[in-house]
């Protein structure tokens, strides 16, 4: 390795991209070519460095097969910017296996790190903590170290274990200061300050009382029967019933539970669950019919009993009803909160990471395209989804597939 080589990479490491491309922006040889790839991609310009990654791939030889493997992970690290999630694992997992043959130990966690940030990302959070588990970063850079402890810290927020996330964002900022590479310690701050934003909002009486990750924590950790709509379910305890692909039954355990621990009438839930203001028999008998299906659902939490003027709610060993609303309103709080991170999103990520399928995605954001809350980059294949970062309150509890404790 020459010495501009050499220079360029350690300038990399401490995040000097244009410190790099100092040194080998007019070279075109393929350890050059794969520097600057990494440098473009450091200042954002991933479709570029996608390029020059690629072009540094083909110029290494069969012999080369390190440098080939280092070409395969920093474009999947690209990838992973780029939200481009739809891709085969299988190439950077074999990757990480010839990294780690050859001794490359550092590279290869990188690999596996850009593996479970893709999990992550994907909401596959049993994958992800099983690979997590599996990395042992002791003797590593300070920044591959800080990067570990970010995704262990984000892991435990998405499931809603706040004192695990402190303790990895802790570990996660001394890493970083180690590194002395500024853009880690702003994203390390960043997810610090999550922790102390509103994450939802505890409905009492037609208004809302904002609470953080650690309060919504120990409300479902205290017995309650929650009717949670960050995440669209019933809870008590450790018992969890899905309400995500039912929103007329969501709807009705919503208005029930704001009712607790009085009744609802009937007229207020058929507004509320089918959304009209003159109800006729036929809405009369499909409100039995979904009030049924509640019934039988909801029965290892509460019962459902008719009363003169409508149902009323009845939890069966909680002591309180408690209705825990999202801190933004609408249908597409979920695809709001992922576009929030600052990334651009194609259709189809989005689509994955929802579980959803592309044409709902497509219909779900030109509504919000129309409303202004996002808006598109470039065209066919190429478009990309942006939207404003959400201040003021952070969005853990919206993001798709968080566990439910227990």
């Amino acid at each position: 390795m020459d010495s501009l080589i050499a220079a360029a990479a350690r300038a990399l490491a401490l995040g000097d991209a244009l410190g790099a491309l100092k040194r080998v922006s007019l070279r075109e040889d393929p350890p050059a070519l794969a520097l600057r790839g990494i440098a473009m991609a450091q200042l954002g310009e991933h479709q570029r460095a996608r390029e020059l990654l690629r072009r540094a791939a083909r110029g290494f030889g069969s012999h080369e097969a390190l440098a080939r493997a280092r070409c395969v992970v920093a474009e999947a690290e690209v990838a992973l910017a780029m939200r481009e999630l739809g891709g085969s694992p299988r190439a950077l997992a074999a990757a990480a296996a010839a990294l780690e043959a050859r001794a490359d130990r550092t590279n290869a966690m990188q690999a596996r790190l850009i593996a479970a940030r893709r999990l992550l990302l994907l909401g596959r959070l049993d994958e992800a903590a099983s690979a997590l588990a599996r990395l042992d970063t002791h003797g590593l850079p300070a920044s591959l170290q800080a990067v570990a402890e970010l995704a262990t810290a984000e892991l435990a927020l998405r499931s809603l274990h706040t004192a695990r996330a402190r303790t990895a964002l802790a570990r996660a900022f001394d890493a970083a200061e180690r590194a002395h590479v500024p853009a880690l310690i702003a994203e390390v701050a960043e997810a610090r300050a999550a922790l102390e934003r509103p994450a939802a909002r505890r409905m009492q009486s037609g208004e809302g009382k904002p609470m953080r990750l650690d309060e919504v924590e120990a409300l479902f950790a205290s017995g309650a029967l929650v009717i949670d709509g960050c995440r669209r379910g019933l809870r008590a305890g450790t018992i969890w019933r899905p309400l995500a692909r039912r929103p007329v039954l969501f709807a009705l355990a919503c208005a029930l539970a704001e009712a607790w621990p009085g009744d609802i009438d009937r007229e207020a839930l058929i507004a509320r669950a089918f959304r009209t203001r003159r109800p006729n028999e036929s809405h009369r008998a499909r409100l039995r019919v979904e009030i049924g299906r509640l019934r039988t659902l909801a029965a290892p939490l509460a019962r459902i009993e008719a009363s003169a003027r409508g149902f009323a709610l009845t939890p069966r060993t909680a002591r309180s009803v408690v209705v825990l609303a999202p801190p933004i309103e609408g249908e597409q709080a979920s695809l709001v909160a992922l576009l929030a991170d600052g990334a651009a999103w194609s259709t189809s990520a989005l689509a994955l990471a929802l579980g959803a399928s592309q044409r709902s995605v497509q219909r779900a954001l030109a509504e919000l395209e129309a409303a202004g809350r996002v808006r598109s980059i470039g065209r066919a294949r190429a478009k990309r989804w942006l939207a404003p970062p959400l201040a003021g309150f952070t969005t853990n509890l919206l993001l798709p597939a968080a566990l439910p404790l227990g």
